[in-house]
């Protein structure tokens, strides 16, 4: 049995500045789920062992803020590299409203999440960076993520004098109190996990089916691409060894 082989190209996708990005923010939200959850269902309250001469819920408390405060900067930068990074990272791939773009979040829905056949499956399809519904549920999570940091830092002002979080104490009144604030922060913690379930899904998934290195590009910063998509002018593009 013999298979159908092609001249691959290994292109420089995604920058140190983005792979930091992606880790930092990946390592932040599993210590924001940990630690939330914890501050949720406080140990102590629901045991018969008293917390006394003991600290440890301070410490759980000040890692969950010193870690959002870590995020917030981290998401501001990567706004501004949206705007000075190469075209991988520019804030256009995170708006799709185009006949390519609509055509292409089509195609992931029909054959990654729906699993159908594809039968009208083209080369333009694939895409180098980002696809089409990758890119914009990243900006649909940008602005959960700003939702949840919002409600996050009002709940701390109530315990704060600090300037900063103290700009967002008019959302609990806005919410009508700390209990619905509460609440839409424990929600959209939710909806943040099952968002890393479909994205680890959708990467494997990828790089099992077009082999490009997927999962490894976020690492190396480098995926492996049909030569015939590109011109070889083209400085990102480096010839696979």
């Amino acid at each position: 049995m013999t298979s159908l082989t092609h001249n691959y190209k290994r292109v420089y996708v995604w920058s140190i500045v983005v792979r930091l990005f992606h880790w930092t923010t990946a390592f932040s939200t599993i210590i924001l789920i940990i630690t939330g959850f914890i501050i949720a269902d406080p140990p102590a309250i629901n045991s018969n062992v008293e917390a006394t001469n003991s600290y440890w819920f301070g410490y759980v408390r000040a890692i969950h803020f010193i870690t959002a405060f870590i995020l917030v900067a981290v998401v501001i930068f990567r706004f501004y590299w949206s705007f000075v990074g190469n075209r991988f990272a520019s804030w256009r791939n995170f708006i799709p409203f185009t006949k390519k773009g609509i055509s292409n979040i089509w195609h992931v829905l029909k054959v990654d999440i729906l699993l159908l056949p594809d039968k009208d499956h083209k080369l333009s399809n694939i895409s180098i960076g980002h696809n089409y519904l990758a890119a914009f549920s990243y900006l649909i999570m940008t602005l959960l993520f700003v939702l949840q940091f919002s409600t996050g830092f009002a709940l701390m002002s109530e315990t704060s004098d600090f300037w900063f979080t103290n700009m967002f104490a008019w959302i609990l009144p806005f919410f009508g109190g700390d209990i619905l604030t509460r609440y839409i922060h424990h929600i959209s913690t939710w909806i943040f996990m099952i968002f890393i379930l479909v994205h680890v899904y959708l990467v494997l998934y990828h790089d099992y089916v077009e082999a490009r290195g997927e999962v490894s590009s976020m690492i190396s910063g480098y995926k492996f691409v049909r030569a015939e998509r590109f011109d070889r002018s083209r400085p990102e593009v480096e010839e696979n060894n």
